[in-house]
């Protein structure tokens, strides 16, 4: 009942949200943080990314700051000792929907969503092993016994898991016109995750370019002053 009930609270907060998706959602990239904001956001935070670093996927300032402007963060006490909240700025990581790890086992049958900001890091298999769970659901084989609130998955070696399949194919529709499947939300998403896990990934090679740039000029000029000097020899 907890997990139908924040399903209708998310699908009720879409309006808004969509305002905040980049505005053409072009790369696997893109279109995987469309996917985690309108449907991975529902359980999973990332804590150790900010919303300003998805400007780096296309989104603008002002998409950026209202996606931070709707979700709440902790704020200290108040003089009764009870927590507050504020509106999350651009600044702010993006933490967990739930208010505390207690809330959020409550809430999944008492397993706790995973953090998702460098899952593509410490999973093994990265990203190709999150597209293979996210695609690996089926039904429960005759004889196979699951415990309550498990799903047949074989991407894993224990072939369950506590999550239920978050995909369905048109669920969601993309700007740019790819027509949202299942594989290819999943395909989307893991990229996006790859990407959130590897931030200075892109940065690396574009240095890596001019390094090797630099490195064959320098072998050029080498070459030809060697030229120049075995010819000036008598």
């Amino acid at each position: 009942m907890s997990r139908l009930i924040r399903t209708f609270a998310f699908v009720a907060s879409l309006p808004p949200l969509l305002a905040t998706l980049p505005a053409c959602a072009s790369t696997p990239a893109q279109r995987g943080l469309m996917v985690f904001q309108q449907v991975c956001a529902a359980c999973h935070g990332m804590e150790h990314v900010d919303y300003g670093d998805m400007a780096a996927f296309g989104l603008s300032p002002d998409a950026i700051r209202s996606w931070a402007a709707d979700q709440q963060i902790p704020n200290g006490t108040d003089d009764n000792g009870d927590p507050k909240t504020r509106p999350a700025t651009p600044a702010d990581p993006i933490l967990s929907p739930y208010p505390n790890e207690a809330v959020g086992r409550l809430a999944n049958h008492g397993l706790l969503p995973p953090d998702l900001s460098r899952l593509a890091m410490t999973l093994p298999g990265g990203a190709e092993q999150i597209r293979r769970i996210l695609l690996s659901y089926a039904p429960t084989p005759a004889g196979v016994k699951l415990d309550d609130d498990r799903y047949y998955n074989t991407a894993l070696k224990w072939k369950h898991i506590g999550m239920p399949p978050p995909l369905q194919d048109g669920m969601l529709t993309y700007p740019d016109g790819t027509k949202a499947t299942t594989q290819q939300m999943a395909t989307d998403v893991s990229a996006f995750l790859n990407d959130v896990a590897h931030p200075h990934a892109a940065e690396r090679r574009r240095i890596g370019l001019y390094v090797l740039a630099y490195l064959a000029l320098m072998a050029l000029l080498t070459f030809v002053l060697q030229r120049r000097i075995w010819k000036s020899r008598p």
